[in-house]
């Protein structure tokens, strides 16, 4: 019994249920730069609990483009949203985008890799 509490407490965890998803991402080179559309999963509760941005990072950690989202989308599960004129190293074959809530912070790592 002493060893399952802590597994309950784990999966009741808000933190954990509550943070943004990138469920899936399409990158395009294009003459301004990058240009990349992201679809993201979270449950918004309105203005106080949302997915406000999504960002793209070097594998290195270097963050090298964001969209920041303007407003809930309670009813729109999940969305995908577009960004350009991101700017990626010559070389970069992989990139990390990670998807930000307006509560817990950046989400879990989605690595794609470039075309």
């Amino acid at each position: 019994m002493n060893r399952l509490v802590p597994l309950l407490l784990l999966a009741a965890s808000p933190a954990l249920a509550d943070s943004p998803v990138v469920e899936g991402a399409v990158a395009n080179e294009t003459r301004g730069g990058w240009s990349f559309s992201v679809t993201v999963r979270h449950p918004d509760t309105g203005w106080d609990h949302y997915a406000d941005a999504w960002a793209v990072f070097a594998l290195d950690g270097t963050k090298l483009g964001e969209r920041v989202l303007l407003h809930p989308h309670e009813t729109e599960q999940p969305f995908t949203r577009s960004q350009s004129g991101i700017q990626i190293p010559e070389g970069t074959e992989s990139v990390i985008i990670r998807a930000h809530d307006s509560v817990h912070g950046w989400g879990a790592d989605y690595v794609l890799e470039l075309p």
